[in-house]
């Protein structure tokens, strides 16, 4: 009843909220990105997307269909693996950033691991910058990870917006330098915050940095300033920063998955990989922890 390339397509488009990079990731024209949705909507008869010239959002049922979406496509390339005999192997070196520790990463992991038994995975959590930085060693075989929006690096798997949050107890005094909590050098969210503030001439301080997800919320709960994170994936317990404390605007953030430039065994493990986590994907920010 659903085509596996319509639904390909409409997960792309979930995932990145554009059917211009929807395009781009599945190497289609955007005319054809738009008619596999628009066949879509006809097969199921239900609107999945509302979309203008500046934004797209999923509709009720298109947040229904995701799911739906997901587990016929995971049906689908386990019934293509068995038949077809493919057994991959060997030792894939997967890096996550620290932004994935709270979300169901692990539930995709653990289907891939599932599938391909034979292949031994290292997975290693590190800052988005660091990882980049061992990816480029040749340390790594595939990142997950932050990019600026500006950098051409690796496969879009979300864009999302950056926002400031704390605690929502938690009220700025305008007349102080506003207090944060940071990943330390060369954490990506950091870099953006600090300039941030500068561009609009607002006074800074650091209150708390942590290498750790978990230490930085800490801190947050526990009232001692306001972090940069993104939209999609504020921890329980935080809250966005009001208007109000005229925090500047923190732009935008994209989460990719990049590859390593040299050939090597483990690039099969890895393409399964990232296959599981583009078609995954959703899971990550919508089903955070």
């Amino acid at each position: 009843m659903y085509d596996p390339s319509q639904l390909r397509t409409f997960l792309a488009v979930a995932q990145t909220l554009s059917f211009t990079q929807a395009a781009r990731r599945l190497g289609l024209r955007q005319s054809t990105v738009s008619q596999h949705v628009r066949r879509l909507e006809d097969t199921a008869g239900r609107q999945l997307f509302t979309r203008d010239t500046h934004s797209v959002e999923l509709t009720e049922d298109g947040e229904a269909m995701l799911g739906f979406a997901r587990r016929i496509l995971e049906a689908h390339d386990q019934a293509a693996a068995f038949f077809t005999g493919t057994r991959l192997r060997g030792r894939l070196r997967f890096g996550a950033s620290e932004d994935f520790v709270l979300t169901r990463l692990t539930e995709i992991l653990e289907g891939f691991r599932h599938d391909h038994p034979e292949v031994d995975l290292e997975l290693t959590v590190e800052l988005s910058g660091t990882l980049h930085e061992q990816l480029a060693d040749g340390k790594l075989d595939l990142v997950l990870a932050k990019r600026r929006p500006e950098d051409p690096r690796g496969e879009l798997v979300w864009h999302d917006r950056l926002v400031w949050i704390g605690a929502e107890r938690l009220r700025l005094d305008p007349e102080r330098p506003v207090p944060l909590i940071v990943y330390p050098p060369p954490g990506i969210t950091r870099a953006l915050a600090l300039e941030a503030l500068e561009r609009h001439g607002r006074a800074w301080r650091i209150a708390c940095t942590s290498g750790s997800l978990n230490g930085l919320i800490a801190a947050a709960r526990a009232g001692l300033g306001v972090m940069a994170h993104s939209r999609g994936l504020v921890p329980p317990g935080l809250v966005r920063v009001p208007d109000r404390a005229g925090l500047p605007e923190l732009g935008e953030v994209d989460f990719v998955l990049v590859h390593a430039k040299r050939h090597t065994a483990a690039k099969g493990a890895a393409d399964a990989l990232a296959t599981s986590i583009l078609a995954g994907g959703d899971r990550l920010y919508r089903g955070a922890a």
